[in-house]
């Protein structure tokens, strides 16, 4: 029985968010070598990865305002050679670039745990309107699952045809995907076990949120570590809870990438931190 997967790898997990541009090198390492035992293991999984930006792609994104699109009264030119007429799409360009340096590593290390990638940039494929994900051409992604490889995307910008530009999180992707692909698990893997329904104190973990449970632990569900322009964990929260009431055989997890061993048991199917299901 085909078993399709969508894994995010959180930025705070794979960069120090509280250090601009810093990689979490072991950590990634560690990550790659999980994801490779888990496919040896299970042949039947279908598996797209998307990671975020951490600290690289959200640092110039908050310098820039880049995921909220370009000012209406842009300013005067820039002077001949200094990169761009408007400084809006020099941000955009920069968070593109940190965003791909970031995709690079993870790839790196993908690639030495000997598993067969392949990277898709979404701002070659995806188009928004007003922050919203509105077109995506999916050939090449479903080409490659065909193919057997696991395809790999990342939070990222877009042209927008209202606002000029913006930024899609990982979360976005997946919401588009699971329309396309229909698959039977999300996996959010970050730093914190779950979700709290007393961040930051951390002690009272959710076990399981439906959408008829969300409201009780709303106000405890708090934010994200360090930089984050695409929202924290409240964000992710709501964006999973409408996916999986579109989707009632969807179940979305959030669990501790950050321990050994986790990752790869669940790939496995082991339940580990917060469900999120439809009932």
């Amino acid at each position: 029985m085909n078993r399709t997967t969508l894994l995010k790898l959180g930025g705070s997990l794979i960069t120090d968010k509280s250090r601009p541009y810093s990689p979490r090198q072991d950590v990634l390492a560690r990550l790659a070598s999980e994801i490779a035992r888990a496919r040896q293991g299970a042949p039947e999984l279908t598996l797209v990865i998307g990671h975020g930006s951490g600290s690289f792609g959200h640092t110039p994104a908050k310098e820039y305002g880049t995921r909220d699109g370009l000012p209406p009264s842009p300013p005067a030119p820039l002077p001949p050679g200094e990169g761009g007429s408007h400084p809006y799409w020099r941000g955009f360009a920069e968070v593109w670039y940190q965003a791909s340096v970031l995709n690079r590593l993870v790839m790196d290390a993908l690639h030495a745990a000997g598993v067969s990638t392949v990277a898709l940039a979404p701002v070659a494929a995806v188009t928004a309107r007003e922050g919203k994900l509105s077109r995506w051409d999916l050939t090449q992604l479903k080409a490659a699952l065909e193919a057997g490889l696991v395809p790999v995307v990342y939070g990222d910008v877009v042209f927008d045809t209202a606002r000029g530009g913006t930024i899609l999180s990982t979360e976005d992707f997946f919401e588009h995907l699971a329309q396309e692909l229909r698959p039977t698990h999300i996996l959010l893997a970050g730093l914190e076990a779950g979700v709290w329904a007393d961040f930051p104190v951390r002690k009272l973990l959710v076990e399981r949120i439906t959408p008829d449970s969300f409201d009780e632990i709303r106000r405890g569900v708090g934010g994200s570590h360090g930089a984050d322009v695409t929202g924290g964990m409240e964000s992710k929260v709501r964006q999973m809870l409408a996916l999986v009431q579109q989707i009632p055989e969807l179940t979305v997890q959030i669990f501790a990438g950050e321990v050994p061993g986790n990752l790869e048991r669940a790939l496995q199917g082991e339940v580990l931190g917060t469900i999120i299901s439809e009932g």
